[in-house]
C-alpha cells in the first residue's frame, strides 16, 4: 500500500507540473481545425500559426488540445467573454489557478495567443 500511494502522489505532481510548462520540443502534429480556426491570418504581433503553436506546448496540459477544458476552463467560446487586452492581462498575471505567463512567453508571443483566443467566439 505504501508504494501504490507514492506511485499516486507521483503521478499527481508530474501532472500538475505540467499545467503551463514550457516544452523545448516543436509539436510534431499539425493542429487539429478546432484548435487552428483562422489558421493564416496575422494580427497582433504574430500569425495564428504561431499562437496555435504557443498554446499546444503551454496550455493543452490544462485547457485541452480542441480547448475543450480539462484542469482549466473550456476556450471554445472565450473571446465572447473576453476582449484581446483582457485575456493578455490574464495571460500576463494568471487568474485563480492559471499562472502567471509573464517572462515565460514573449509580449509578442502572448499578443498572439490573447489576439488567436479573443477570435474564438
Amino acid at each position: 500500500m505504501n508504494k501504490s500511494l507514492v506511485c499516486v502522489t507521483l503521478l499527481l505532481s508530474i501532472s500538475l507540473s505540467a499545467c503551463g510548462s514550457k516544452s523545448s520540443a516543436p509539436p510534431s502534429t499539425p493542429t487539429p481545425p478546432a484548435a487552428n480556426q483562422g489558421a493564416g491570418s496575422t494580427t497582433g504581433g504574430g500569425s495564428t500559426a504561431d499562437a496555435s503553436a504557443i498554446y499546444k506546448q503551454n496550455c493543452v496540459s490544462c485547457h485541452g488540445n480542441a480547448l475543450e477544458g480539462a484542469v482549466g476552463p473550456s476556450l471554445q467560446k472565450v473571446g465572447a467573454k473576453y476582449s484581446k487586452d483582457q485575456l493578455a492581462t490574464i495571460l500576463n498575471n494568471g487568474k485563480g489557478a492559471m499562472p502567471s505567463f509573464k517572462g515565460k512567453l514573449t509580449d509578442t508571443e502572448i499578443g498572439a495567443l490573447a489576439t488567436w483566443l479573443a477570435d474564438k467566439k
